[in-house]
């Protein structure tokens, strides 16, 4: 969600203009059907399907890489947003696009601490720690 308001709001503006907030909509847009897509393989539960695939390194890489490219959008969205524009509506847009770029950031960020976790199997939780000590 935060990446479609993102991605929206950028899109509602004359981003064409303006060679930067080129850069932000690629990376919103990108990781937003890329986050869709992996929403898709999990309640679809392909990833049961996939086995062979390791499925929690992929989505740490993923969030990691999305982490690292949602920090270059957000700064070069903050950085071109320009209060003395003669267009009112484009400054608060972009301004909104500025501050849910780094919400999304923040939220990649706290998702691949999440998926290092599961990678390294510090995610488990209370039942299956107990189930595999009586084993």
């Amino acid at each position: 969600v935060l990446g479609l308001l993102v991605w929206s709001l950028i899109a509602a503006t004359t981003y064409h203009l303006h060679a930067a907030y080129g850069w932000v909509m690629f990376v919103s847009l990108f990781f937003w059907i890329l986050t869709l897509l992996f929403l898709v393989t999990y309640l679809l539960q392909l990833h049961q399907k996939f086995y062979m695939v390791p499925w929690p390194l992929v989505l740490m890489i993923c969030n990691a890489v999305a982490t690292v490219l949602y920090i270059t959008a957000f700064v070069t969205c903050a950085a071109a947003v320009q209060p003395t524009s003669w267009r009112q509506w484009d400054y608060n847009r972009r301004a909104a696009a500025s501050f849910f770029a780094c919400v999304t950031m923040i939220t990649y960020g706290v998702s691949t601490f999440f998926s290092f976790r599961a990678w390294k199997g510090l995610g488990s939780n209370a039942a299956t720690s107990q189930v595999s000590d009586h084993a």
